[in-house]
């Protein structure tokens, strides 16, 4: 092996392991805010979907900026909205009559 790919494979392996510290040092604020935008965009994207009355393909553009990586599925048959970022949070909202749309406790 020569040295110049001793070096490049030296030096990659510096900034992944750089990356992964970076990540491991702000894994507590990533976590909340995934679990606070996933909350949100349950609740907001339930009651568009059940107290509005839209269709979900609407519903879709009420996401604030920034919540690119939430992903919101609908489930008519328990008039519910899953919200999630993937790998690291997830959140329900369901309507219930009278009460509009409420989360699910976390588990």
């Amino acid at each position: 092996m020569s040295a110049r790919r001793t070096w490049f494979y030296g030096l990659t392996a510096l900034v992944v392991l750089l990356l992964l510290a970076l990540l491991a040092w702000n894994w507590r604020a990533l976590n909340a805010r995934a679990a606070l935008g996933a909350a949100y965009g349950a609740r907001v994207a339930c009651s568009c979907r059940y107290v509005e009355g839209r269709d979900m393909p609407n519903c879709q553009g009420d996401k604030e900026p920034g919540m690119a990586m939430v992903s919101l599925t609908d489930h008519p048959d328990a008039r519910a909205v899953s919200a999630s970022v993937p790998l690291i949070a997830s959140r329900i909202a369901r309507y219930r009559p009278g009460w509009g749309c409420l989360l699910d406790p976390v588990r």
